[in-house]
């Protein structure tokens, strides 16, 4: 017989972890969860950025060759990175001027040591900037890794308008990389000249007087004019024509006669300025030739050394079509034609007298 007591009996039920723990209890425990993470994650970035004493010691490796400390590295158990390389007159090429981290420092077995390696003193033979535009020589000095350094700005009859006529440090000497290069630029002749009349006067008399007007003369040609020509050494023409308005630094140019008795080619007299271009090696010197060809033949107006930009002035002569080549290290870099003429251009005048020999007297 079961009675109402037994029923209503229902087996009992198991109790949540809530149920034994005080809801006050949750977070302190949670928050110690998250603390122990934290201190757990803090000594682990603790042990790697400062190890305790049981790790290495970092070497000094400045003053070493790049070699040598690479292979002391290795032997530490380190390992190396160039991550520079600085100019450094104190420390040769190749050899470590810093390191990071400094010596001392105590660091885990393969840690990489970062170094400072220098290159040396760079010494350069300064280039000729003389006759080149301000830009012009901004531009070789950034080449070289100089400094430009102060202008000075002068009157100037014989170099045109904002082109270098001094440098300092002078042209070809050595100088260190970072040097500062000081410049005097002209601005000019401080008034144009006009010019006068050089013909029909002898040609040292012509030369004198623009001496003493400070016109700079240009080619000079000896024309060959026949039996009817002017006497020897008589300019015949100019260009600029007398009255024209000149910069003191505008060559003129002069049409010399041969002489009454003289026919055949014209010679002609050059004042060229040649560049020697600048090479990947700018301190090594460059085998340099400039050879003349006109109707006598070939002959060297210049054969030897010169450092890579420096300028070469040279007066030219020759007869007839000529041509001025310049190779440099055997390889033609530079051709310039300083004037032709037509076969038998020019030929003796019919006349009953014996035809005189084809010559043009020297200047």
């Amino acid at each position: 017989m079961i009675t109402q007591a037994e029923d209503q009996y229902r087996p009992p039920t198991p109790m949540g972890l809530r149920e034994y723990l005080p809801k006050d209890w949750l977070f302190p425990i949670a928050l110690a969860l998250f603390v122990a993470i934290i201190v757990w994650f803090s000594r682990s970035i603790h042990d790697f950025l400062m190890p305790n004493s049981a790790t290495l010691m970092v070497p000094t490796f400045v003053g070493q060759t790049l070699t040598d400390a690479t292979t002391e590295a290795y032997r530490f158990g380190l390992r190396t990175k160039v991550v520079a390389r600085q100019i450094s007159d104190r420390f040769p090429k190749g050899v470590v001027l810093g390191q990071e981290p400094s010596p001392g420092s105590r660091v885990r077995e393969g840690r990489q040591i970062s170094l400072v390696v220098s290159n040396g003193v760079q010494i350069y033979s300064m280039p000729d900037l003389r006759y080149q535009t301000l830009r012009e020589a901004g531009l070789d000095l950034s080449h070289l890794r100089l400094q430009l350094g102060k202008l000075k700005t002068v009157d100037s009859d014989v170099v045109p308008a904002n082109h270098v006529i001094d440098q300092d440090p002078a042209p070809l000497t050595s100088v260190r990389q970072g040097t500062q290069v000081n410049l005097t630029i002209s601005r000019g002749g401080s008034v144009q000249i006009r010019l006068p009349d050089l013909t029909n006067q002898d040609i040292d008399a012509a030369r004198a007087q623009a001496g003493r007007e400070h016109i700079q003369l240009g080619q000079i040609v000896w024309m060959p004019l026949g039996p009817g020509g002017p006497a020897h050494g008589r300019v015949v023409r100019q260009a600029p024509s007398a009255g024209s308005k000149v910069d003191p630094y505008e060559p003129v140019s002069l049409e010399v006669s041969a002489g009454p008795r003289e026919s055949g080619y014209v010679l002609r007299q050059v004042h060229l300025l040649a560049s020697v271009p600048a090479d990947q090696t700018p301190d090594k010197p460059l085998h340099v030739q400039v050879i003349v060809t006109d109707v006598t033949g070939k002959y060297n107006l210049y054969d030897g050394y010169a450092q890579p930009g420096q300028k070469m002035d040279f007066n030219v002569s020759a007869l007839g079509t000529s041509v001025v080549d310049m190779f440099v290290n055997n390889a033609l870099i530079a051709e310039s034609r300083l004037g032709h003429e037509p076969p038998n251009a020019y030929e003796h005048p019919k006349s009953n007298a014996s035809p005189q020999p084809s010559a043009v007297p020297s200047p």
